[in-house]
């Protein structure tokens, strides 16, 4: 029940943050890390989505669950009015 009680104050956290440019790194697995910028567009029950803005594609939407934030798979960084700050998870 506590990582249930997690999962939803990652999403709590990240609604605040809907429409704010963000950070993303992402672990991809064998070695291989992405790092993009983009805006934190809309937030769901389980997912988020981050519209990236291509170089060559124009725009992309990729879509990550809170529990990757959670197993540290993506980190995320939002660039605020404040300067950054970085969303962390932490299993109580």
């Amino acid at each position: 029940m506590a990582i249930k009680s997690v999962l939803t104050d990652i999403k709590r956290d990240l609604d605040s943050h809907v429409g704010e440019r963000i950070r993303l790194k992402a672990n991809k697995g064998r070695r291989k890390v992405v790092e993009r910028e983009g805006v934190l567009e809309k937030t769901y029950p389980n997912i988020f989505i981050v519209k990236l803005q291509e170089t060559d594609t124009g725009e992309r939407r990729v879509s990550y669950s809170y529990a990757d934030l959670l197993t540290e798979a993506v980190e995320l960084v939002v660039f605020g009015e404040k300067g950054e700050c970085r969303i962390e998870a932490h299993a109580r």
